[in-house]
């Protein structure tokens, strides 16, 4: 014999309000819940060198990959390393030197991925002016971010001295000031520059020697703990950028866009057509470059002339730095 069980009054009315979702209480939709919540911090606002990456979420690829991806703006201070470091990121943006300084420092940081396969930083030069090639800056100023491991490099390398000053991340002091030297990226200053009338050269730094990758950092204990995380996100990120790259860029620019007021759409296409014109992004496929790839001769390379130059202070191997285990075989 089955004894019957009686269900208080009140309880029956809270099951039914549960079945109905009339509780209240807030319900994630059964796909949302399935996503895993990643925090990935840029190095600079929204804007074309991030492409890829809202390209990404616009199209849904991190949503396939089962990742629930939230993209923060960087700019000055943004502290990507110690953020990734103590995990307040999963993920950031990072030049490759400053990431090497970073694990030599005791960072427990890797990079995972490239961005940009070649540094897309130059020197911005009014067009008449004398300085024709890098050795040329002897007994010049440079507006530059100080600190910045290209500057000992490149003085050490041709033997000359030039001042610096400290940049403020504008354009003001070199459009009135003719003789003003100073660093930029390919894929902005100088279409702003031009903008205003100003006729413009640049010297990148690439053609020094000086040649680093744009990377994709995350901490070790990630790597460790949910390797399978740092897959995804890798694999979804570099099917973004391959798509902003060769396909339509529309939707990453809309986010992009909506996230930097301050951007145009001018800036926008200029600047992806300097990263397409460079290979800043695919690489050159005969060098066996190629979107996200890292390759670790060519990074312990960087890091023996970091320490031929002074700026690293102890020898470091590259897999201590950068690993390719979590690329997609065709990025290996």
């Amino acid at each position: 014999m089955v004894t019957a069980v009686k269900v208080p009054s009140l309880l029956l009315v809270w099951l039914g309000l549960v079945a109905l979702g009339l509780t209240g209480c807030p319900r994630q939709p059964a796909g949302d819940a399935a996503l895993r919540k990643v925090v990935f911090q840029s190095d600079w606002f929204a804007q074309a060198e991030h492409g890829g990456f809202y390209q990404a979420l616009a199209k849904g690829y991190y949503r396939e990959a089962g990742l629930d991806v939230d993209i923060l703006t960087g700019g000055p201070g943004a502290g990507i390393k110690l953020k990734v470091a103590k995990g307040e990121a999963d993920f950031g943006m990072n030049r490759g030197d400053d990431a090497i300084l970073a694990v030599s420092r005791g960072l427990p940081l890797m990079m995972v991925m490239a961005t940009l396969q070649h540094d897309p930083q130059a020197l911005l030069l009014h067009a008449d002016d004398p300085v024709k090639d890098f050795p040329d800056l002897d007994g010049r100023t440079v507006t530059a971010a100080v600190g910045m491991t290209w500057i000992p490099y490149i003085q050490q390398k041709y033997g000359i001295k030039f001042g610096l000053v400290p940049t403020s991340y504008g354009l003001a002091s070199f459009l009135v000031d003719r003789s003003v030297i100073q660093q930029c990226f390919l894929t902005s200053e100088p279409y702003f520059a031009r903008q205003k009338g100003v006729a413009v050269r640049v010297l990148p730094l690439t053609a020094t020697g000086y040649d680093i990758y744009h990377a994709v950092i995350c901490r070790r204990e990630l790597l460790r703990k949910e390797p399978e995380i740092v897959r995804a996100f890798v694999a979804a990120s570099i099917r973004g950028w391959q798509d902003y790259i060769t396909n339509d860029p529309a939707p990453a620019h809309q986010l992009i866009l909506a996230r930097n007021r301050d951007m145009t759409a001018g800036q926008l296409a200029f600047s992806r057509q300097a990263l397409i014109e460079h290979a800043l992004v695919s690489g050159h496929a005969e060098r066996g470059e190629a979107t996200g790839r890292l390759n670790l001769e060519r990074i312990q390379q960087e890091i023996d002339r970091l320490l031929e130059f002074g700026v690293l202070e102890k020898a470091l191997r590259a897999d201590a730095v950068a690993t390719t285990a979590y690329l997609p075989a065709q990025s290996k």
